[in-house]
């Protein structure tokens, strides 16, 4: 059982009483990004204090340690992951991931009139980089519809499928409506119609279990900072046979055996043949020990804990007439809404007076205002240090809103 009071004197920001506006801080907003805690910041700081030293770049023991600590990471990604050591591959977060897969694959192996399918509810980084690579190859994005309550289910996957598509990229879990999509069954049907699948799984690694094995996923990609590790640091998960139909994005010292003068050139295998230069090794050193921390607390409670937070949540705020929520019935701690005559981005700056941090605008899904027939919602994004008494002074200030909201409704 997940006691969010006592979790709290893990994180800096809630023991050195952060204030926002001159009042104690109320943080909605993890889907973006979320707290460090001590052994987290302990980690880097043992980096930069004890074991500075560039990694595979020395034969002496600070080197060493610092190539056994990235051995040592890249291991429990691969068990957080149920996936081997060498399909785990160390980026720079979920876009720098999966532009890896955009160019390292798909320009490499699609052509002119092959399908990739996305949704109109992908982030930028799931939709930009397939945007490119169409441009590159003369390949068609076409979008899966959602249904009513948007989401993307396996029926409107099978009928946006044609002999043409050759990629489906959808995220695991939306970062505006927190739907769950069913990855497996997606994943078995496009299998059997010899279809790629890349997972963001940005939204749903640092909240539940993955298990790419059982789950079947081609690419997984993910970043440290959504799950209390840094920022400038993420994993891309490839399997085997798909990072040898790749190609390296970035070339350069430390993902080549040799190169010659008539420019020959022997890269290494995976997974180093896909890190070239020097990786985020802080970075690496503080992911390390957000595994941990989340392992200790573990992925199951995180869930469970969040489910009924949210389930609180959505009770409260339905006592609020003038409020819109978009994701009810989301399984994610995500809820998206907005209220009635106030532009999203000015009940953002309202809350912010009451020390409350949510996200508002497009969410870098820049498309959805298409189906949400709204060009801006507010987010609220919970985590397992978020508590019932963050929900009610969320909902105090909008019941509360005095003669900021009423010029509004006036």
């Amino acid at each position: 059982m997940i006691d969010p009071y006592k979790i709290r004197k893990d994180f800096p920001m809630y023991v050195n009483n952060v204030k926002m506006q001159g009042l104690s801080l109320v943080f909605l907003d993890n889907a973006s990004t979320t707290f460090k805690p001590y052994p987290v910041l302990k980690a880097i700081e043992d980096y930069y204090g004890y074991e500075t030293s560039n990694s595979h770049r020395g034969d002496y023991d600070l080197c060493y340690n610092a190539d056994m600590k990235i051995k040592e990471t890249r291991e429990k990604v691969a068990k957080l992951l149920n996936a081997d050591v060498k399909e785990c591959i160390f980026t720079y977060g979920t876009t720098s991931s999966i532009n890896i897969i955009a160019y390292g694959y798909a320009l490499k192996n699609l052509k002119k009139d092959d399908e990739i399918l996305i949704s109109i509810e992908e982030h930028a980084s799931n939709a930009l980089p397939w945007f490119e690579v169409s441009k590159a190859t003369g390949c068609k994005i076409k979008y899966i519809e959602l249904n009513k309550e948007g989401r993307i289910t396996l029926d409107n996957v099978k009928k946006a499928v044609t002999d043409k598509t050759k990629l489906i990229s959808i995220a695991y879990v939306s970062n505006v409506l927190g739907y769950e999509v069913d990855i497996k069954g997606i994943t078995k049907y496009a299998h059997s119609k010899g279809i790629v699948v890349s997972c963001d799984g940005a939204q749903a690694v640092p909240h539940m279990k993955i298990d790419v094995k059982d789950l079947d996923i081609d690419f997984l990609s993910f970043s440290a900072h959504k799950m209390c590790g840094p920022t400038g640091v993420g994993v891309l998960f490839a399997k085997k046979e798909m990072l040898e139909k790749m190609s390296p994005v970035f070339v350069g010292g430390g993902n080549n055996v040799t190169f010659h003068p008539e420019a020959e050139v022997t890269y290494l295998e995976a997974p180093e043949k896909f890190e070239a230069g020097t990786l985020n090794i802080e970075g690496i050193y503080g992911l390390n020990a957000a595994i941990d921390y989340i392992e200790k607390i573990g992925l199951e409670n995180i869930y469970e804990y969040e489910q009924n937070l949210r389930k609180y949540a959505i009770k409260r705020m339905k006592e609020l007439p003038d409020l819109t929520i978009y994701n009810e019935s989301a399984e994610a701690g995500i809820i998206t809404f907005n209220m009635k005559g106030v532009f999203a981005q000015d009940l953002g700056t309202y809350l912010n007076s009451k020390g409350i941090a949510v996200r508002t605008g497009q969410h870098c899904a820049k498309m959805l205002p298409i189906f949400l027939n709204n060009p801006a919602t507010v987010r609220v994004s919970l985590y397992f240090y978020t508590t019932k008494e963050d929900i009610d002074t969320l909902i105090e200030a909008l019941k509360n809103g005095g003669n900021f909201l009423d010029a509004y409704f006036a």
